[in-house]
């Protein structure tokens, strides 16, 4: 099966541990996705037609500008603003009228700048890369959990999901697992979730704790990164 391709980097993601192994997958693939773009990729013509053409969100471009490549991120945003400058140009001779506003008369603009502009901003040349593989793990957990005794036993003993991925693999089962295989998925993921997002509560109330100078000489148990970690839960950030 096709996804058997992508049981390396999903039992490595689990592995890795962690509050979601889902976004140690996705932070694997966005660091690969930085790299590839910002390495002798960015000189090749079909790569630099798709860095022009969809640019990239801004998270991605801060990650970009972090690589230290200044040359070659320069060379990829000079390709891209000169092909927007060009598009923009084509579409705005298309209607030179300029729309009179009215309060009772819905205003279109029919020159397409508009819808060409909000598709620019919500395009990204990493998301796309990212978004690629990642379907193609999430079919690979499912396909592990079918297969595999050893990956399930790995999925019962991981610390949980984020909230986003908690919600996109309750999602997604149903597509991927049936009859009895789905119910054990509904009821291991529900306890993992919350069991975890208990555990994570219960360590940033004593974060919250130590700052109370009545438990200043209270150890601090597990609670020294229970701030980074409950932002993993609630928001896929990783820290």
């Amino acid at each position: 099966m096709r996804e058997q391709l992508h049981t390396i980097p999903v039992n490595d993601a689990f592995d890795l541990g962690g509050e979601c192994p889902v976004c140690n997958m996705i932070n694997e693939l966005e660091t690969k996705s930085i790299d590839f773009t910002m390495g002798p990729s960015y000189m090749e013509d079909d790569v630099r037609a798709e860095t022009s053409k969809s640019g990239f969100c801004q998270k991605h471009m801060e990650l970009l500008y972090e690589n230290q490549n200044r040359l070659g991120l320069a060379l990829i945003i000079k390709s891209h603003i000169d092909k927007v400058i060009n598009d923009v140009e084509k579409l705005s001779k298309n209607n030179t009228r300029i729309p009179t506003p009215s309060l009772f008369k819905k205003q279109v603009d029919n020159s397409g700048v508009v819808a060409y502009m909000e598709d620019l901003n919500s395009s990204c040349y990493v998301c796309d890369r990212i978004n690629g593989t990642f379907d193609r793990y999430i079919a690979t957990i499912f396909y592990l959990y079918r297969q595999e005794e050893e990956f399930r036993k790995k999925f019962r003993e991981c610390q949980g999901f984020c909230n986003q991925h908690y919600g996109l693999l309750y999602k997604q089962a149903s597509r991927y697992l049936k009859a009895d295989k789905l119910q054990d998925f509904y009821k291991q993921l529900n306890l993992l979730y919350l069991d975890n997002m208990k555990r994570v509560s219960d360590d940033l109330e004593w974060f919250i704790n130590k700052f109370d100078y009545r438990y200043a000489d209270e150890p601090w148990k597990n609670s020294k990164d229970a701030l980074p970690r409950s932002m993993n839960k609630t928001n896929s950030i990783i820290k």
